[in-house]
């Protein structure tokens, strides 16, 4: 099957609960791929199965009760160079979360190549910030577009897939664009966020429930500090002891 008949096949956006209609917003999960595969996502896909987990925390979350989660869902493996395939996917589940939903605030939560589609993305208008999870962010990826909007990202500086140099560097040319930005030096987890994954799943909780107003900022010693390509270390925005006990679930009325 064609890449334009899997467009056609397949809706781009999976929502994992009801479509209710008081969303206060969406966060819509984008997993990894590979530079470069023309072939469908495996079934058994194991970035998307590490972005599930991230997608119950959320769903437990009693800050994300009235927000919308789902899926970006890939035609193909692959980043494809300048075809950049999972980014028309992104659009493509933007556009149809806007029919199902309406004009809601949204949030993309992706990583590594979900990251980088998460980032090229933002340019839609409903679109209000990226929580940017070992983001791919090669030297020269556009950032002109990301005015007005906030970034987010974790990187443990020991990833050996993508770099967490190359992050922070990112983060500076989008806050000269005029991003709001805020790093967050990982202390473990490299490229996968297996090891210290709570802490992982719970400030990227924090993050995406703070892009959409309904969370405060975490407290640091001065506002300067608050925001910034930084990157600020995990300790300084680590989370709470109810987050570290883990969200009760959630109850919708």
């Amino acid at each position: 099957m064609s890449g334009s008949e899997r467009s056609s096949a397949f809706p781009a956006l999976h929502l994992t609960g009801p479509r209710f209609l008081s969303a206060a917003g969406a966060v819509l999960l984008l997993h990894g791929g590979r530079a470069d595969s023309l072939a469908p996502p495996p079934l058994l896909n194991l970035p998307d199965l590490r972005m599930r987990a991230f997608a119950r925390v959320l769903g437990r979350d009693p800050r994300h009760a009235d927000v919308l989660i789902g899926y970006v869902r890939y035609r193909m493996r692959g980043w494809n160079g300048e075809r950049a395939d999972p980014v028309q996917d992104t659009r493509r589940a933007l556009a149809e979360l806007a029919e199902v939903a309406g004009p809601l605030p949204v949030v993309l939560l992706g990583h590594s190549m979900g990251a980088r589609a998460a980032l090229r993305a933002a340019d839609d208008p409903h679109v209000r910030g990226v929580v940017a999870l070992a983001p791919w962010c090669p030297p020269g990826e556009p950032v002109a577009h990301l005015a007005h909007r906030t970034v987010i990202a974790l990187h443990d500086p020991a990833d050996q897939i993508t770099s967490a140099t190359d992050t922070w560097a990112y983060l500076d040319r989008a806050e000269a664009a005029g991003a709001r930005v805020r790093g967050i030096r990982m202390p473990a987890g490299r490229h996968t966020m297996i090891s210290r994954s709570g802490l992982w799943h719970s400030l990227a909780a924090r993050s995406t429930a703070e892009v959409l107003g309904l969370e405060t900022p975490p407290p640091t010693s001065t506002r300067e500090t608050m925001w910034g390509a930084g990157p600020l270390d995990a300790a300084m925005v680590v989370p709470t002891a109810d987050e570290r006990r883990g969200p009760r679930p959630r109850r919708r009325e």
